[in-house]
């Protein structure tokens, strides 16, 4: 996998007058469930210390495509229950599994409940920013995704997404245009395999 999900960057305030309180979790849930789409650039530091940038969209629910910059190139869709990695340099059809398997499901599902019992395993403070740690409480041996917050207004700011091996993959945000028009051919895996002529 791409390590599409993510490695924590912290983020520091200088001259902070004071520490935040963290956000409750109804108001972070409140928020992601009122992001129904959203565009926006990111950087994404890989488990092997590696850095790559690229384009996001995001389509909830269960829709995502990062579009990675030169000379990488690379292209990641979550579309139809299923998550594709397509690998430039390779001529096969793209590494596909499922979406309910990767902690990025989590925050793409149709509703997001941060209360419901077992999913957040850590919520607490970072400098200004407020983290959440969630996991599927059904299956905890997915991996988990920690979400980083800012307040006034809530905004996501990044992810780091620990999978199944305990390998870490980060994603940091730039601002995010909510609200964008996608199509949803953006996020059809079957479309892209065509385009590609595999």
């Amino acid at each position: 996998m791409r390590h599409l999900l993510l490695t924590p960057i912290v983020v520091l305030a200088l001259a902070a007058p004071a520490i935040a309180d963290r956000i409750p979790l109804s108001k972070i849930s409140n928020y992601m469930n009122a992001m129904t789409s959203a565009t926006g650039e990111f950087t994404q530091i890989n488990s092997d210390g590696t850095v790559t940038t690229g384009d996001i969209f995001i389509r909830r629910p269960g829709r995502v495509r990062f579009e990675y910059a030169p000379p990488d190139r690379s292209l990641v869709i979550a579309g139809g229950g299923q998550v594709a990695v397509f690998d430039p340099k390779s001529n096969v059809p793209p590494e596909q599994f499922p979406l309910s398997r990767t902690p990025l499901n989590l925050i793409l599902a149709e509703r997001v409940n941060l209360n419901r019992s077992n999913m957040v395993v850590g919520h607490g403070q970072d400098g200004n920013a407020t983290t959440v740690t969630v996991q599927d409480p059904a299956n905890p041996e997915y991996g988990n995704i920690q979400l980083k917050f800012t307040d006034n207004p809530v905004e996501l700011r990044q992810w780091v997404i620990t999978n199944d091996t305990g390998a870490q993959t980060t994603v940091i945000l730039g601002d995010l245009n909510t609200g964008a028009r996608i199509g949803a051919g953006k996020f059809s895996i079957p479309q892209e395999i065509t385009r590609r002529g595999f």
